[in-house]
C-alpha cells in the first residue's frame, strides 16, 4: 500500500471514529477500566492533557513561536499561515504514575488518542484547519475511615468514598492570515463533555449495611476560542528569528448540573434503596479563566533551533457553579527546548535526516491545596523519522517529571510519558496557491 492510499485512509478514520475515540473519555466507571487513577483531578475540570503536537513534546511544549511548513501546531493558530502543504496529523499518548504520600505509594497508567487534525494552505496567504483534542480528564477513586455520628451509623466505623469521572473535549476549526514576516489566527470551536462525581458513607457493620450516597452530574458545553501573532524575520542569509503569543480572555461555558442524594439499607436477604432528594436539569456557568504566552526562537535553516516559552494563567477568575474549587489564583510555566537535524536533505545517511530534540520546563500546577503551591518539572527527548523522499514524517517523545509533593499530607505524583505521533503531507490547492 503506497504512502498516498494511507494518508486517504487517515482522512476516512478522522471522520468516522474521532467521535467516538474521544467519547470514550467520558465513561470511566471504574479502577479496572485502563483509566488513570489521579486524586488531584478532583479539582477544578480535572487533570489538563497535554494535546500538543509529539514534536513539540520533545521540545518540552515551546509552542507560542513554533511553524513548520509541514506540521501543525495546533497551540498557536498563528502558525496556520505558514504551512505549504495539506497535512493530517494524529497522536497518542501512553502514561505511567507512580502516586505516593509518606506512608503509601502505588502505580497506575493510561493511554489515549491525544489530537487529530487536518490543516491546509487555502491561498497564498491563508491557512485553514480543523480537529478535535481532549482537554481535561477526571478520574479518581478514593477512600478513608471514620466514625459515624448520625443516629444510625453512630459509634460505628465508617468508609468513605470519593469517586469521580469524566472528560473535556474541544471540537473546533482555526485560520490564519498571512502578511509578510507577520501572520495572525485564531481557532473556535466547541468545548464539551460530562463530569460526574459521587461522595459515600458506608458502614462496616457486617450484619447490616447502611450508605448514603451524595452525587453530582455536570454536562459542560460552550464556545472556546483563542488568538495567536506570530512574527518571523531573516537576521542574515543563516539563521531566523520567529516571536508568538497566544491570549484567550476570560470564557463563560454553560453547565447543565442535576444533584442526586440516595440512601440505602441492606440485609444478607434485603436490599432498599431511596433517592431522597433529587434536583435536575439546574443551569450554571463554568468560567474558564484569561491565559496568554509569548515565545521566541532561533533556528538555522533547517538545521537546528532553539526556544524559550512563557505562559501565564489567570485562575483566580475560574468558577465552577461559583465556586473556586480550591485552585491557586495564578500559575505560569517556562520552557527551554531545541531540535537538531544533523543534513535534512542527506541522500546517503537517513539518520542525517533524523531530527532530534531535547526540552526542559518548570512550573505551578493550577490545583491549589492545604496553602502548598504544587510544583511541576519535568525533561524531554523526542525525535521525528523522515519517510524516504517525501515530508511526512513519524514523531516520538518522552516526558519525565513530577507534580506536587508530600508535605502537609499531600500526594507527589512521578511520572512518565511516551508519545507518538505522525504527519502525512498532501499537494491539495497547490496550483491555486502559486497561480
Amino acid at each position: 500500500m503506497c504512502q498516498y492510499q494511507l494518508k486517504y485512509i487517515f482522512f476516512f478514520l478522522l471522520i468516522v471514529f474521532t467521535p467516538r475515540v474521544f467519547a470514550q473519555t467520558s465513561t470511566v466507571s471504574n479502577p479496572l477500566s485502563g483509566r488513570i487513577n489521579e486524586p488531584y483531578s478532583r479539582y477544578g475540570i480535572g487533570e489538563f492533557w497535554n494535546s500538543n503536537n509529539t514534536l513539540l513534546k520533545g521540545m518540552g511544549d515551546i509552542t507560542s513561536a513554533y511553524a513548520d511548513p509541514y506540521a501543525i501546531n495546533i497551540e498557536n493558530p498563528a502558525s496556520l499561515g505558514f504551512l505549504k502543504l495539506t497535512t493530517y496529523e494524529a497522536g497518542a499518548d501512553f502514561e505511567n504514575h507512580t502516586l505516593s504520600t509518606n506512608d503509601l505509594s502505588y502505580n497506575t497508567g493510561t493511554g489515549t488518542l491525544s489530537y487529530m487534525n487536518i490543516a491546509m494552505p487555502v491561498s497564498k496567504h491563508f491557512g485553514f484547519c480543523i480537529g478535535i483534542k481532549p482537554i481535561s480528564h477526571v478520574y479518581y477513586s478514593l477512600a478513608d475511615t471514620t466514625t459515624g455520628g448520625n443516629d444510625t451509623l453512630i459509634g460505628k466505623q465508617v468508609i468513605h468514598d470519593y469517586v469521580g469521572s469524566g472528560a473535556l473535549n474541544y471540537l473546533f476549526v482555526g485560520a490564519a492570515a498571512k502578511f509578510g514576516g507577520f501572520s495572525i489566527g485564531i481557532t473556535a470551536g466547541y468545548l464539551f463533555g460530562n463530569i460526574t462525581t459521587t461522595d459515600r458513607l458506608v458502614n462496616n457493620d457486617t450484619t447490616a449495611a447502611y450508605s448514603s450516597a451524595f452525587e453530582q452530574v455536570n454536562k459542560i458545553g460552550g464556545i472556546y476560542w483563542k488568538g495567536g501573532l506570530m512574527y518571523e524575520t531573516q537576521i542574515n542569509k543563516k539563521y531566523t528569528l520567529r516571536l508568538g503569543g497566544t491570549f484567550s480572555l476570560q470564557q463563560s461555558l454553560n453547565i447543565t448540573h442535576n444533584e442526586y442524594w440516595i440512601a440505602s439499607y441492606s440485609l444478607p436477604d434485603t436490599f432498599i434503596a431511596d433517592t431522597t432528594y433529587a434536583a435536575k436539569q439546574a443551569s450554571g456557568t463554568l468560567v474558564m479563566p484569561m491565559s496568554f504566552s509569548f515565545g521566541v526562537q532561533l533556528a538555522k535553516g533547517e538545521q537546528w533551533l532553539v526556544g524559550l516559552d512563557y505562559t501565564s494563567t489567570q485562575w483566580n477568575q475560574f468558577r465552577n457553579l461559583g465556586a473556586t474549587d480550591s485552585v491557586a489564583s495564578q500559575t505560569s510555566k517556562i520552557s527551554l527546548g531545541g531540535q537538531y537535524t544533523p543534513n535534512a536533505i542527506s541522500t546517503r545517511n537517513y539518520w542525517s535526516r533524523v531530527s532530534y530534540r531535547m526540552g526542559i520546563y518548570y512550573g505551578t500546577n493550577y490545583v491549589y491545596l492545604q496553602n502548598t503551591t504544587l510544583n511541576t518539572f519535568g525533561v524531554t527527548l523526542g525525535a521525528s523519522l523522515p519517510f524516504k523522499k517525501s515530508h511526512d514524517r513519524l514523531h516520538f517523545a518522552f516526558d519525565y517529571g513530577k507534580t506536587g509533593n508530600r508535605t502537609n499530607g499531600l500526594i507527589q505524583d512521578n511520572y512518565f510519558k511516551f508519545s507518538v505521533g505522525a504527519s502525512l503531507n498532501d499537494k491539495w490547492f497547490i496550483k491555486r496557491r502559486y497561480e
